[in-house]
């Protein structure tokens, strides 16, 4: 079937878019965010996601960018059955049976990815009915799943795509709680369910804040926490109930089912991963401490705009920091951020990542990894083009669990790449062609391959990009 009537069978269904141990013993969670085999094995609402059917595609002459820190100029990449088969230089055998791109003067990278979005959760049109990314209800809500909110007809996810490369993101519940809830990775693909854009075999997330936000929701209604002591303390006793509820689990008596105190036991057991939202460097050392006595790990602090001042600490502790470029001031605790965060965490050789929190910015995450990048470089630190790109592409991969399958351009992943119409770090550089899976989802010069949402269809502006 060719890709034009697939778009138009999906468009008919409805969607074309796409935060046993006490607490002095701690048990170790083996929660590194690459051992993904097991964690969606028992998973309700498990992913429908089948690719879209893909050619033999070679791309020529391009400038690649491998998402690993490695620039292969004149370089060639070669897609078939969905999987990168080959990437290398000018020598790289070109199979007679494939479709052939000349990228000269052109830029492959991978498909960027997005760690921190809210994309279906807060859709566009932006209006109350769809907000459904906070429960603010209780600031414990572990129970809660971003994707049970995810609106799959949300039209930001065909502009990631088209403008951003975007195509893979993860959707956080919001920060207005203290445990927010589940995460979940989508493919950034046409479906009709939420579910059929679930990135298969990838681990959840769960979403914890801390900081201003929890103590302005719940302390505004004269409630805890209203402090950031408030905060700690709910959340540690919060964790000694999850592990009361994981031990009793493992008895012979297990209790009732508890499907919050599934999620925080999936933490403790490994198979769910830690994204903390949190800006200030003592908060981001308390958070560590507080996991080290409860024994997880957190993969990832979100915002965290004061990671430069514990950089080294990040970096021995293996905790990415996923970033803006330069957002600053909008908060108290937003005041000390300062533009060459991300250069000063590289340098330290902690994992930098480049997020967007926004359904305009993840359309600019590229520039945002520049404006980073010449920052850095502007204070004497230096760092290349391809390590930039790492941070939009293996970095978020890494932190999201699926850095064995996607983020980076090496044989037997999932053939997700972007063709660019210049050096992705330039202001003036915009997607030319999008690959999901090998299947090609977006392309500049052809209309038909702009996806476009039922809730969209008749509407001015209808699949519009800029």
């Amino acid at each position: 079937m060719e890709f034009g009537n697939l778009l138009a069978v999906v468009a008919a269904g409805a969607l074309l878019t796409g935060c046993a141990a006490t607490a002095a013993e701690p048990e170790t969670a083996s929660a590194s965010a690459s051992s993904s085999s097991k964690r969606s094995a028992k998973a309700a609402f498990p992913s429908t996601y089948k690719a879209y059917p893909s050619d033999n595609i070679v791309i020529t002459g391009a400038t690649i960018f491998d998402g690993e820190g490695q620039r292969i100029d004149d370089g060639v990449i070669f897609m078939s059955a969905g999987k990168i088969v080959s990437v290398g230089g000018p020598e790289t055998a070109i199979p007679t049976d494939s479709t052939i791109i000349d990228g000269t003067g052109k830029y492959v990278t991978p498909g960027i990815i997005d760690v921190h979005s809210h994309l279906g959760d807060y859709p566009t049109p932006s209006v109350p009915a769809h907000s459904d990314g906070n429960e603010a209800t209780s600031p414990v809500t572990p129970e809660v799943w971003a994707e049970h909110s995810v609106w799959p007809q949300d039209p930001g996810f065909s502009r990631a795509l088209a403008n951003g490369g975007i195509t893979s993101l993860q959707i956080l519940p919001g920060s207005a709680n203290l445990f927010g809830g589940r995460a979940v990775t989508l493919k950034n693909v046409p479906a009709r369910t939420v579910q059929a854009m679930k990135f298969p075999g990838a681990p959840y997330g769960m979403k914890m804040a801390c900081g201003e936000n929890p103590k302005r929701v719940y302390g505004s209604r004269n409630r805890k926490p209203a402090t950031r002591m408030g905060s700690l303390s709910l959340t540690r006793q919060t964790w000694i109930n999850a592990q009361e509820y994981r031990k009793k689990r493992k008895g012979a008596k297990p209790p009732k089912r508890d499907i919050g105190m599934e999620t925080l036991a999936g933490v403790l057991d490994g198979d769910i991963l830690v994204h903390n939202h949190c800006y200030r460097a003592d908060e981001l050392n308390q958070i560590i401490d507080m996991s080290k006595e409860f024994g997880y790990k957190v993969t990832a602090f979100h915002h965290a705009v004061e990671s430069y001042k514990i950089a080294d600490i990040l970096a021995k502790e293996e905790i990415c920091s996923a970033i803006w470029a330069d957002w600053w001031g909008f908060k108290m605790e937003a005041y000390d951020a300062i533009p060459e965060n991300a250069a000063l965490l590289q340098q330290a050789g902690a994992c930098v990542i480049i997020h967007s929190d926004d359904e305009n910015q993840i359309q600019r995450l590229n520039q945002e990894a520049s404006k980073a990048l010449a920052d850095g470089r502007a204070m004497g630190i230096e760092i290349s083009d391809a390590q930039a790109i790492q941070w939009i592409t293996y970095n978020p991969a890494k932190a999201m669990g699926i850095a064995d399958k996607t983020g980076s351009l090496k044989p037997g992943k999932m053939a997700d790449v972007v063709l660019w119409n210049d050096n992705p770090l330039s202001v003036y550089s915009r997607p030319e062609k999008v690959w999901i899976d090998g299947a090609m989802l977006y392309d500049s010069s052809d209309p038909t391959r702009r996806p476009v949402s039922d809730f969209e269809l008749g509407q001015p502006g209808e699949g519009d990009v800029k």
